[in-house]
């Protein structure tokens, strides 16, 4: 088993350890570099200590080990920066509602330890930017990023919500449920979605109180998280959200490399299909002749060509 420094590592993994070993070696790194806390059966905190700015995420048991490292995303990135780092970890798809977790979030709220940094930024996608966003009311003036956050899946707010119907028996209506509200106190809160993604986009639209800035990320479709892992994108939008300046410009600039994304341009190619969109689909597939996929992008406009001489 690894020795732990008080210092966190980006170079620290636990790949390769058996399922209950990795869960001991997590609570063990918790308690070497800050604290390691069972939130109720489903979920934990692990709390590792380095600098004054603090990055909270939430993620599951189940992805952080599928993580590189089997580390919780951000504890890497964290030691990097000099940052301290809280990750939030569930047991499957709680969706991070669940009372003892509220009263997680109060008691440290109480106790002032969110008051002991500098900048706070609350960090997650999908059910964990429902979390990240609600969660932040724990910490006033933090900055939220979310990624395809669900505003609430209350069937009486949401019932065109059709993707989690498990999820929709959760309770969304006590501690921490609306997300939408409880961003309020934020200093800023970045709201990453596709717009053509309707469920998503209409998530998004919710998030309307001064602190929300929406950051449309075209086509990226529910892959949106893993697309900007891949590309390397995620973790230079955290350290813009945590100073404060993913402005739309920025985030423009960084979504340029989506192009750089098979994936993506495969899906922006089938979306063009069809006489309407012929002269963009020729010009997609003329810059996707240049890339590794050149192969599949000549083949189509072989297919351009042939339609336009009939």
């Amino acid at each position: 088993m690894p020795d732990y420094d008080e210092i966190p590592s980006p170079d620290l993994s636990l790949s390769d350890l058996p399922a209950e070993a990795w869960s001991a070696e997590l609570a063990r790194l918790g308690e070497a570099q800050g604290h390691y806390e069972q939130v109720g059966p489903d979920h934990a905190a692990l709390f590792c200590e380095a600098g004054r700015n603090l990055l909270v995420t939430f993620t599951s048991f189940e992805e952080a080990r599928r993580a590189p490292g089997a580390l919780p995303f951000g504890y890497r990135l964290a030691a990097r920066l000099g940052w301290s780092h809280l990750a939030v970890l569930s047991r499957g798809e709680t969706w991070f509602r669940d009372s003892r977790l509220w009263g997680y979030f109060d008691r440290i709220c109480d106790d002032g330890f969110l008051e002991d940094f500098d900048r706070v930024l609350f960090y997650g996608a999908h059910a964990g930017g429902h979390a990240a966003a609600a969660y932040s009311l724990a910490a006033p003036g933090a900055r939220v990023l979310a990624l395809r956050p669900v505003a609430t899946l209350e069937p009486s707010l949401a019932g065109w919500d059709r993707r989690h119907m498990e999820a929709r028996r959760l309770d969304f209506t006590s501690r921490y449920g609306f997300a939408p509200d409880m961003i309020e106190a934020a200093r800023a809160a970045y709201v990453v979605y596709d717009p053509h993604l309707g469920a998503d986009a209409a998530h998004a639209a919710l998030f309307r109180s001064e602190p929300c800035l929406a950051l449309p990320a075209r086509f990226a479709g529910a892959g949106l998280e893993p697309m900007l892992k891949r590309l390397g994108l995620l973790e230079p939008m955290l350290e813009a959200a945590m100073e404060g300046s993913l402005e739309p410009e920025g985030f423009a600039q960084l979504w340029r490399h989506r192009r750089e994304d098979p994936s993506w341009l495969r899906a922006l190619a089938r979306r063009l299909e069809g006489p309407a969109h012929r002269r963009r689909l020729k010009a997609v597939a003329t810059y996707g002749a240049t890339t590794k996929d050149a192969g599949y992008y000549r083949r189509v406009l072989e297919t351009l060509e042939a339609v336009e001489a009939a």
